[in-house]
């Protein structure tokens, strides 16, 4: 299963757009929230693929959730923004929120700069922003998450370099 993960698009989909014609068939999609009145416009470019959405601290006026619990393959998965959990100070109200919902993955957004973290058999991930990145040399990125047959989870990290796509270390 592969699992295509963004976030931060901020209303400017034309990342998400080239970075759809580049990674090929996903089986899931997960938008970590500040869609800025594009998610009826990311769900028409994804089309009935299944997928998770939440709503960032720009989202004014969306029904979208502001965090949700869901499952794949064996893993519970927190997806949030990350606003609520004051991240810019750290990933602790994170564990602790995992710990609390009994989740094995916790995903979040808001920081803009691209975050794998692994403890205690608890990962947080932030695929850093597709729209206004942060981080050092500032490409946008995104992850994904492939699960294969036997279950085990992987993530790879995603630049936009020009027109080409180049795999990240994190």
């Amino acid at each position: 299963m592969k699992i295509l993960i963004v976030s931060d698009t901020h209303g400017n989909e034309w990342n998400l757009e080239r970075v759809l014609k580049q990674i090929g068939k996903i089986d899931f999609f997960i938008h970590l929230g500040d869609v800025e009145d594009g998610e009826d416009y990311i769900r028409a470019l994804i089309g009935n693929l299944p997928l998770a959405m939440v709503a960032g601290n720009n989202d004014f006026f969306c029904d979208l959730p502001g965090e949700t619990v869901f499952s794949l393959g064996k893993y519970r998965i927190l997806a949030t923004h990350g606003h609520y959990y004051y991240v810019y100070m750290g990933h602790e109200r994170l564990w602790q929120a995992a710990r609390e919902k009994k989740v094995d993955i916790i995903m979040y957004g808001h920081t803009h700069c691209p975050c794998l973290e692994c403890k205690d058999g608890i990962t947080v991930l932030n695929p850093g922003s597709l729209t206004l990145p942060r981080q050092k040399g500032r490409q946008p990125t995104w992850a994904v998450m492939e699960i294969t047959e036997d279950g085990t989870a992987s993530y790879t990290f995603w630049c936009l370099n020009g027109d080409k796509a180049v795999e990240i270390d994190v």
